[in-house]
Order: structure tokens, then C-alpha cells, then sequence
């Protein structure tokens, strides 16, 4: 596994992180790995990353989290949210700049995505 960048936990009852969904940034993929019995495990490569969108309802706010939505050109997971975080805006800040660090190292942009991609879908608006 590459080295792990950030990493929480869904923050549940005050902002606790009592949960059994777990978040990790690599240098170049995001993991969501959730389950207590049966574990899943959910990868994006972070070039796939189309958009980033900071959430922050009144009850999360409160306790100083957030919520990150993302929209991928990934077919299983188009979107995704890493829920109830703490410093969320600090996290999608970092994860905004390792994105376009990896299109640019990949020299990949967002032309290639467009063919992939329903323009018409509300998440890619």
C-alpha cells in the first residue's frame, strides 16, 4: 500500500469517530473502507476525481465537520461522500491540489473525461 497522506473516520454522536467507515488518501487514490464483520473496500484514483464539493450543515458545523461530495468519471462509483470528517475544508483544499497534481503528472485533462461522462447528469453540472 502507498503511503497514507490523511486518514479519519465518519464521525458519529458529537462528533465522535464511533463508526465502521474509514477514510485513507494515498499519494494517488482515495480508499473508503467500511463493515465491521464483512469489510468493503472502495477505491478512486484521484485523477478520476471530475469535482469536489464541501458540505457543511448546521448540526455538522457544530461540531466542527463536514461532509465532502465527489464526482468521479469512476463507472462503479460516480459518486461518492466522505461524510461527517473533522477540518473538511482543510481536506478538500489538499485533496483539490493532489488531483491536479496527478492530471498534471499524468498529463491527462478533462477533455478525456467528457466521452466518459453523462454532461447531463447533476452531479457533473
Amino acid at each position: 500500500m502507498a503511503k497514507t497522506v490523511w486518514k479519519d473516520r465518519k464521525r458519529t454522536l458529537f462528533g465522535l469517530p464511533w463508526s465502521f467507515t474509514r477514510y485513507y488518501l494515498t499519494e494517488d487514490k482515495l480508499i473508503i473502507e467500511t463493515g465491521f464483520l464483512s469489510r468493503r473496500e472502495e477505491e478512486i484514483r484521484l485523477y478520476r476525481i471530475l469535482d469536489i464539493t464541501l458540505q457543511r450543515p448546521f448540526a455538522q458545523r457544530l461540531f466542527g465537520l463536514g461532509t465532502v461530495h465527489l464526482c468521479t468519471a469512476d463507472h462503479s462509483t460516480p459518486e461518492i461522500d466522505i461524510r461527517r470528517i473533522k477540518k473538511p475544508r482543510e481536506f478538500k483544499e489538499m485533496l483539490s491540489d493532489m488531483v491536479e497534481h496527478e492530471r498534471e503528472e499524468r498529463r491527462i485533462g478533462t477533455r478525456e473525461y467528457i466521452g466518459g461522462v453523462d454532461m447531463d447528469d447533476e452531479c457533473c453540472r
